[in-house]
């Protein structure tokens, strides 16, 4: 008989929710029945929508205000609070675990676990709970005073961050964030590859003006920098900007919308230029891909960022100005820096970690 493994996951950040996904694929892979479910929006969608819009606002257009907020949630006591905010999520995942009866739960988002601590308390024997840390290296004390059975993490600078704070070394499983299980099978481009043209992967903001600015700096730097802009949910507001460079830059520019082909496109392109959001940078790290992070939201995209400069892997880039720099210094001499990053990327690895992560979930429910 399969496991049954319910990840429960939020809409506040992608990052959550594409690790919540990944981790499916990769436990069905191997046998499993998931069930991915988001108790927030199922218990109290209209607050929990609002909530997400509120979210997106304030992290592109007031950074800083979000930055205090985020500082302000180290100081809560999930284990004791009850924000009444909260507790239609809390039954419906009280529902989802009497439902579903699960071997095994996973949580990608950190107020879960305490929400589980209280409905599971009275059981017998009850299913472990696994915490799928989504930030890297600068960790908010919310993960880190979860009650859980073990903590799969990003990478070893977060592991040992975590043990610095407390947490015992045998409980922190380092897998490499859940990337898309394709990673492993696609093939990338290696450091020796060929340089002209230089293909620039650019994930656009909802910003209106950073479209133009971020692609002319790109196309201005090296006359070989081709640039495929990645639209997503935002391609009818920023089409005619994208528009304009296309026509301005003619046979040098690419416009995607929403699109499933990430992994592949990543691993097609020389550089990635994004914001420094868990999916976008550890699917640039799985990708072997150099980064240029050009919006970063104070907090939790903080430690995304110190994990790409640790690695050697990428570095912020928030300005046009810096972004032309940089891809110019990239390119010199024969794009030595370029392929140094390619090989600090490759040297890494870290291109399986829902694969990873799920076979050590699977070996918990059989021993």
């Amino acid at each position: 008989m399969s496991a049954r493994i319910l990840i429960v996951t939020a809409a506040f950040g992608e990052g959550h929710n594409s690790a919540a996904r990944n981790l499916a694929l990769a436990l069905d892979n191997l046998g499993a029945t998931t069930l991915v479910a988001d108790p927030c929006l199922l218990g109290a969608p209209v607050s929990t929508n609002a909530i997400c819009k509120a979210y997106r606002l304030v992290t592109t257009h007031a950074p800083g205000l979000w930055h205090r907020i985020y500082r302000s949630t180290g100081k809560v006591d999930f284990s004791r609070q009850r924000m009444p905010l909260m507790r239609k999520p809390e039954n419906k995942l009280a529902e989802l675990v009497a439902e579903f009866q699960p071997d095994a739960i996973v949580a990608t988002y950190p107020i879960y676990p305490y929400f589980l601590d209280r409905i599971l308390e009275d059981r017998a024997d009850p299913p472990p709970v696994f915490t799928v840390v989504t930030d890297s290296v600068e960790i908010n004390s919310a993960w880190i005073d979860a009650p859980t059975t073990a903590w799969i993490v990003t990478d070893a600078f977060t592991r040992d961050s975590m043990v610095k704070q407390g947490i015992p070394v045998e409980r922190i499983i380092e897998t490499g964030f859940p990337v898309n299980p394709s990673f492993s099978q696609l093939p990338f481009l290696p450091a020796d590859s060929e340089i002209d043209p230089f293909q620039v992967l650019y994930f656009a903001t909802p910003k209106l003006p950073h479209v133009r600015r971020t692609s002319k700096a790109v196309l201005n730097a090296d006359p070989r920098t081709q640039i495929t802009i990645v639209l997503g949910k935002n391609f009818r507001l920023l089409y005619d900007r994208a528009k304009e460079i296309k026509d301005r830059f003619p046979g040098r520019v690419r416009i995607r919308g929403w699109t499933r082909k990430v992994p592949e496109l990543l691993c097609k392109h020389h550089l990635v230029i994004g914001k420094a959001g868990g999916a976008t940078v550890h699917e640039a790290i799985a990708a072997r891909c150099p980064m240029l992070v050009h919006h970063l939201v104070p907090g939790q995209e903080e430690g995304n960022l110190q994990l790409l400069e640790k690695i050697g892997g990428g570095t912020l880039a928030n300005s046009p100005e810096a972004i032309t720099r940089l891809t110019t210094d990239l390119l010199a001499d024969k794009a030595s820096r370029w392929r140094q990053m390619k090989r600090a990327l490759e040297q890494h690895g870290h291109h399986s970690g829902a694969t990873t992560a799920a076979h050590y979930i699977l070996k918990k429910c059989d021993g």
